[in-house]
């Protein structure tokens, strides 16, 4: 028998204790409704390490906000990775969004429940933004990609069909929203190749 000891995992530091802390309460809750005191007892550490690590409350809610983005832009790069067409690319992302919001504990957009406070401050609101027009981004660069007439509105119905999902599947519980959302995708990107018979025969080329 071995019995030899297993090195044990480094310990989180205070500020991935609170950050960690930030993600479960500030989501599952609302960022105006978990106050430090709540924050600090579900993190296990001191008041004085949550000054320390992010100086006030606020700067802890934009290092959650940015945390969320960038794992949000890792998870979209990973399944677009899958994909070699623009077209396909969209399409994984709905294909994404549905999965993410079938999940137990979905309560929607991050970013668009932080930005409808009125009184956010400008950090969390520049946050919050920052995420909504890279999202906004990078529809309208595979739209573009994709050979559409007009790619910047093609990037913003198709972010209106993102939102329309993201708000269905929270507050309606619609767990096929989605991929309601992917279908009319699809609708709108099939009317590209018949106004673009050139990017359309790359299609089949790919194919």
């Amino acid at each position: 028998m071995n019995t030899a000891k297993q090195p044990s995992l480094p310990r989180a530091t205070a500020r991935e204790r609170l950050l960690a802390a930030a993600d479960e309460l500030f989501y599952e809750n609302s960022i105006n409704t978990v106050g430090i005191d709540r924050i600090i007892e579900h993190a296990c550490v001191a008041k004085a390490s949550l000054y320390d690590c992010f100086g006030s409350k606020d700067e802890l809610v934009r290092s959650y906000l940015e945390a969320r983005y960038a794992a949000r832009q890792a998870r979209m790069d990973e399944r677009m990775s899958r994909y070699d067409t623009p077209q396909e690319k969209i399409l994984s992302i709905f294909e994404l969004l549905g999965e993410i919001a079938s999940q137990p504990g979905y309560r929607g957009c991050a970013f668009v429940r932080a930005r409808a406070d009125d009184h956010a401050s400008d950090k969390v609101k520049a946050a919050s933004d920052q995420s909504r027009l890279s999202l906004l981004d990078r529809f309208t660069s595979l739209a573009r990609e994709a050979g559409a007439a007009n790619p910047e509105q093609l990037g913003q119905q198709l972010q209106l069909l993102y939102d329309g999902a993201s708000v269905a599947g929270h507050l309606d519980r619609n767990h096929n929203a989605a991929s309601l959302a992917r279908e009319l995708a699809e609708q709108m990107l099939s009317s590209i190749g018949a106004k673009n018979p050139a990017q359309a025969k790359k299609r089949v080329a790919r194919s």
